[in-house]
């Protein structure tokens, strides 16, 4: 698959099985994390993967969070977090390694880590394997940071799913270019 194929053509895959990705196509899959964009060459960000017994792990610490937040949960809101991290053989849990720089803001950072969890999901795509790009409040939880042992300044991008497809790939509807771009030369001259 070339480049523009694979950008015009990535769906998110929210129904994911089979095995994780082998070793080769995950180090491809990071390779091209690291060619984000990044001023200063600061690497802002990490990957943390989660696959097999580790999956019913962060399981137990998504069920764990969300009796710490509701304490009125009920056992089905409890298993139904318990069982989030069970929709794919892996998850790579994207984190931006946020420091401090005279030259470059922490969006700046965040922004770059972004970056790199948009090209993991692209050559996932390209290799043929199906991604989920997924955040929700487990992703901003102190406690969720904690039990993955992120820092004080690190934060979770995204969780970003990874296995074969199962079903079939939505059709996304046609989007316009022009609804979304326009020209600008100089105040009060734009143009469509």
């Amino acid at each position: 698959m070339d480049t523009l194929e694979a950008l015009h053509t990535r769906v998110s895959a929210p129904r994911l099985g089979g095995d994780p990705p082998d070793e080769n196509v995950l180090n491809n899959i990071f390779e091209a994390a690291l060619r984000a964009p990044d001023h200063a060459l600061l690497r802002p960000w990490r990957f943390i993967v989660v696959k097999q017994d580790g999956l019913s792990v962060l399981g137990d610490l998504f069920a764990d969070v969300t009796k710490e937040m509701n304490p009125d949960a009920t056992e089905a809101e409890v298993e139904k977090a318990r069982g989030k991290p069970l929709r794919a053989p892996m998850i790579v849990v994207v984190v931006a390694n946020v420091t401090k720089h005279a030259k470059v803001p922490d969006i700046e950072q965040v922004i770059s880590a972004g970056a790199a969890a948009q090209s993991m999901l692209l050559a996932a795509h390209a290799q043929g394997i199906g991604a989920m790009w997924r955040t929700g409040g487990m992703a901003y939880h102190p406690s969720i940071h904690a039990g993955l042992g992120l820092s004080g300044h690190e934060q979770i991008i995204g969780f970003l799913y990874m296995g074969k497809r199962e079903g079939k790939s939505r059709n996304l509807p046609g989007l316009s270019v022009e609804d979304y771009v326009s020209y600008w030369e100089g105040p009060g001259n734009t143009s469509a």
